[in-house]
């Protein structure tokens, strides 16, 4: 690729580039840059919402750079206030730990993981955990560090967050500990630039990490660093089509989940996200994705269909392409011939003493409703059926409850009726 070709491709999908001219500068050098990018493991696993910032790494990494895949155990510790209308719940270390397990087992799908010229994992614990230089070239963070980092920025300009203004307006609390959280995430670029011949290149993260990025910048010029360049990708939304994907919100959809489970999440998405997903989660070209806004756009496609073919294109990628045809084959056989599906939980029941299931408590037991109030309404709104009938009743005698249960659209059981109870 030439380097206006190179600009082009790493322009993709991206909300914004601070600054362009740097970048190109920098790709003019023609060396391999240093591309860090910090995931805090506040929650377990990997989702489509992650993949937005991976996939922009792995460009980098085709295009022969290194990227530094940076986990924020330490950060997660304090939690980012980006976006936070309160404090965060503090995190435990064993809590923390768990999470960056998972990362690291599900970043290879994306990233290329073997080549130690293009890929290295970093912890921040390494540097603010009082790691020695021994297990990895870090100088320990000491107190003396901390007067030093704190010395070369100030209140004022932590003021100036947006979220915070915001918070104080209305009365809320801000933490000692949030103020620090942006000095840690760009104190981690002066790490890694210490560790990379003073390189620190580019750092990427989401529009909501903007002014944690700008830190990075002023404090890498603090240290007589060269500033990095900003990288910032639009923020994913999940299933609900409003919320940011978040797995605590429940609008997730995981890159491990089964082919079945993410391909009818990936239907369930609004209309309007199409033409967003297929730009910032795949290789399709920008041509075709331009036609296919347009087609939607004058209703000359249908949006089931798009969606159809959106996650046969991400069903295959995260797993194969025998998984994704046998996931669309289920998905229409379920929704548009109305059949429950080949494979599903089989449910061995038993009743109490009256004779009868407990619809309530299995639901919930099930993971088919959060609480008995949530089940009972799923009854009373006819979400619950037992071989394509509605049930309504809040029990169900044994001796009638064999068959397929159907919770919405989505999740189907098989009830075997085992012995009654006494």
């Amino acid at each position: 690729m030439t380097l206006a070709e190179q600009l082009e491709c790493l322009r993709r999908g991206t909300a914004e580039i601070i600054t362009e001219a740097e970048l190109f500068s920098k790709l003019e050098q023609y060396r391999p840059l240093v591309i860090k990018a910090g995931f805090d493991p506040t929650a377990p696993d990997l989702h489509l919402g992650h993949t937005v910032l991976l996939r922009k790494l792995r460009q980098f990494q085709d295009l022969g750079h290194k990227v530094i895949f940076l986990i924020g155990d330490a950060t997660a510790l304090v939690g980012d206030p980006s976006g936070q209308s309160k404090m965060r719940k503090r995190m435990t270390w064993d809590e923390v730990e768990g999470n960056a397990d998972t990362y690291v087992n599900q970043v290879g799908k994306i990233l290329d993981v073997r080549d130690p010229a293009k890929f290295q994992m970093v912890r921040n614990s390494r540097w603010f955990v009082g790691a020695d230089r021994s297990r990895g070239g870090f100088p320990p963070f000491t107190f003396e560090t901390l007067v030093d980092l704190t010395s070369r920025y100030t209140v004022a300009r932590l003021l100036e967050r947006d979220d915070f203004q915001k918070r104080m307006k209305a009365g809320q609390e801000v933490s000692m500990l949030e103020l620090f959280y942006p000095l840690m995430q760009g104190y981690d670029s002066v790490q890694i630039a210490q560790g990379h011949n003073g390189h620190c290149d580019v750092e990427l993260g989401g529009t909501d990490q903007k002014f944690n990025l700008l830190v990075g910048r002023d404090l890498q010029r603090a240290y007589g660093q060269e500033p990095q360049v900003v990288i910032t990708m639009p923020l994913l939304e999940g299933t609900d089509g409003v919320q940011k994907m978040s797995k605590s919100l429940g609008n997730h959809i995981g890159i491990n989940e089964p082919p079945g489970e993410m391909f009818g999440k990936l239907m369930s998405i609004p209309d309007t996200l199409i033409v967003k997903y297929f730009t910032l989660l795949t290789d399709v070209e920008t041509s075709r994705i331009a036609e296919l806004e347009r087609q939607l756009n004058e209703r000359a496609v249908n949006p089931r269909d798009a969606k159809a073919d959106l996650a046969v294109e991400l069903v295959t990628r995260y797993h194969d392409a025998a998984a994704a045809r046998q996931a669309k084959a289920e998905f229409f056989k379920v929704f548009s011939q109305r059949q429950p599906p080949s494979e599903m939980p089989a449910v061995t029941l038993t009743a109490g003493p009256d004779g009868a299931v407990n619809l309530v408590e299995l639901l919930v037991a099930q993971g088919l409703s959060k609480t008995k109030n949530d089940a009972r309404r799923l009854l009373r709104q006819g979400g619950v059926k037992l071989n394509g009938t509605v049930l309504t009743r809040p029990s169900l005698p044994l001796a009638e409850s064999a068959g397929v249960l159907q919770v919405g659209s989505r999740h189907f059981r098989k009830l075997l009726p085992a012995l009654r109870l006494h």
